[in-house]
């Protein structure tokens, strides 16, 4: 792979280059009427590979490049997801199935039928024709798994431009099966909608539905009501300043823990909504991010500097007859933005559909591909852009679901970091689809300035259990396993169910208790770690119900952990917390 630093200076200006456009290799080789970028595993190597979809009405095979893990990619021509020859526009991926390996829907415009692939072993995908999901034509324009009923299977919602112009919606009933549902809705609304988001966006621990519609319509949010229930909002800016909208990306750009969302234009601005929480937002009038005129299509969040703020990309075409170039605005950390007319990522001038940002090469700085559709009728190679880096420490987090969904789709991932002497907070939500045909890396990627760690991480899975970890040092991969069958309550501190675990957080020793019976004489304890791994096993009685962890009985390290205790044969549980002190 050969990467091009080019300098671009202003008049008594040094401007520092964030990107290099890389020039050599397949992935920016190869012409194609590309729609969306998707970064995913899908060989589960560590390395981040990468699917782009074609779109022309003539239809056209899809591209998967596999990370080749040195910053190079190789073509792969012969997999059966490479060989469609379909109008396809947008791509999701997630484990539909939990068995460990990336599945994929690939939605087709021109009434034609969508396509639904299961992922095998290696990296390879078979391509099935059974479920309704592969049997249902419309004009689709993108997609995204997300479990909205959290019973750890992934359902799909699916967006339509045109025929009828109702949306789809899927609901995952197990082994690779599916039952559409037809009424509500969110399903029977008849807007001509682009972008699906799913994101929690009241923070109540389930994900709502964001549609985004272009002609002028205003925007949909379908309030998630529990039981597969769906409420439509119409009320607040959000919801009545349609446009011609594009894409709707979600990222904490304030970092006040809850999601805020950028609105991608195709006629006259882009926008920018600042959650306020219970689904009240306000919009930004009187920053440079929603004053640019534009013809965009995309975005994608991502801490570009590694600062502990996230800045934000812009893609933008289809102005007859004239190619565009894209927008890059940086987070100034007061909820401002500046933009950067100078970086190369804003120079190369084409037609740009998706974009998606992941740290291809593992460095710790998140990398850019930008998808380039057809120009004057001759097809376009696509963008990639590797991340210079600086100093700045950085952490990055994967989540493997046990009781939730496999990929962790719809769990929050937040951390707390000493940035410049001042305590921040980053909150990071796994997504199959982050914008208009565009799915970023799905590892909850951190930017910490000149901390040397983070202090504390907190992990709320779709489950509803919540993990916290202490005192991880910045500059390193980390995956945590979803343990546990029980939420630790917050208020008190204790697990709840039958089994009670105190003083939690612990440090130096824990009482157990039973609700409303004693321990055996053969009741058996253990303490296992986040991933499964015993740590301690004792016999307990009804006169030593108290753990102590000094002198090595173990001493536990600050983080999460489980308690299981047998008890006549049947198995409670309870996460732990070890902190620091008591």
């Amino acid at each position: 792979m050969k990467v091009v630093f080019i300098s671009l200076l202003l008049p008594g200006i040094v401007c520092a280059q964030f990107f290099s456009k890389v020039t050599t290799g397949p992935l920016v080789n190869t012409p194609g009427d590309t729609r969306s970028v998707n970064w995913i595993d899908v060989n589960q190597d560590g390395f981040v590979d990468c699917f782009l979809s074609n779109g022309p009405s003539g239809g056209q095979n899809n591209f998967l490049f596999i990370n080749n893990g040195g910053g190079s990619f190789t073509r792969i021509t012969t997999d059966t997801i490479t060989k469609d020859l379909t109008p396809s526009d947008g791509a999701t991926f997630g484990d539909i199935n939990n068995d460990g390996n990336p599945d994929a829907c690939v939605v087709n415009w021109y009434n034609v039928n969508n396509l639904l692939y299961t992922g095998i072993a290696g990296g390879s995908f078979s391509r099935q024709t059974g479920p309704i999901v592969a049997n249902d034509a419309g004009y689709s324009e993108t997609a995204s798994w997300g479990d909205y009923d959290n019973d750890g299977l992934l359902d799909l919602y699916v967006t339509n431009s045109a025929g009828n112009r109702k949306n789809f919606l899927y609901h995952n009933t197990g082994n690779t099966t599916f039952t559409k549902i037809i009424t509500g809705p969110a399903v029977n609304d008849t807007y001509y909608s682009r972008c699906v988001n799913w994101t929690d966006i009241d923070n109540d621990g389930d994900p709502d539905l964001f549609v985004t519609n272009e002609s002028l319509q205003n925007e949909n949010i379908y309030r998630n009501d529990g039981g597969g229930n769906f409420t439509a909002l119409t009320s607040g800016p959000l919801l009545t300043n349609g446009g011609n909208t594009m894409s709707g990306s979600w990222g904490d750009y304030d970092n006040d823990g809850d999601m805020d969302v950028f609105l991608a234009n195709d006629q006259g601005f882009n926008a920018l909504f600042r959650n306020n929480g219970n689904f009240n937002f306000t919009k930004v009038l009187n920053d440079t991010l929603v004053k640019t005129p534009a013809h965009s299509f995309s975005s994608a969040w991502s801490d570009v500097d590694n600062d502990g703020d996230l800045d934000v990309f812009v893609t933008n075409a289809f102005l007859p007859g004239t190619k565009q170039v894209n927008f890059f605005y940086t987070n100034n950390g007061n909820g401002t933005f500046t933009r950067n007319a100078t970086d190369i990522i804003t120079q190369d001038s084409a037609w740009y559909y998706g974009c998606a940002f992941a740290d291809y090469d593992n460095d710790g700085f998140e990398d850019l591909a930008v998808a380039t559709c057809r120009f004057a009728g001759i097809d376009q190679p696509d963008r990639l852009y590797h991340n210079n880096g600086n100093t700045n420490k950085w952490l990055t987090i994967t989540l493997q679901g046990t009781i939730s969904n496999r990929m962790a789709i719809g769990a929050k991932v937040r951390v707390k970091a000493i940035i410049n002497g001042s305590p921040v907070w980053q909150m990071r939500e796994i997504t199959a689809q982050s914008a208009y045909c565009g799915q970023s890396d799905m590892r909850a990627h951190f930017g910490l300035g000149n901390a040397t760690q983070a202090d504390s991480i907190k992990i709320e899975w779709p489950s509803g259990i919540v993990a916290y970890y202490t005192q991880v040092s910045a500059n390193q991969f980390v995956q945590y396993v979803e343990t546990g069958t029980s939420r630790i309550a917050e208020t008190d501190g204790l697990g709840r169910g039958d089994l009670r675990v105190y003083p939690n957080p612990a440090a130096k020793h824990i009482n157990l208790e039973l609700k409303g019976t004693t321990f055996d004489t053969n009741d058996m304890v253990t303490i296992t770690d986040a991933k499964g791994t015993t740590l301690k096993s004792v016999k307990l009685n009804n006169s030593t119900r108290q753990l102590r962890f000094e002198n090595n009985n173990p001493v536990l390290r600050p983080g999460q952990y489980v308690i299981l205790v047998n008890h006549q044969g049947k198995v409670y549980t309870a996460p732990l917390l070890i902190s620091i002190s008591e």
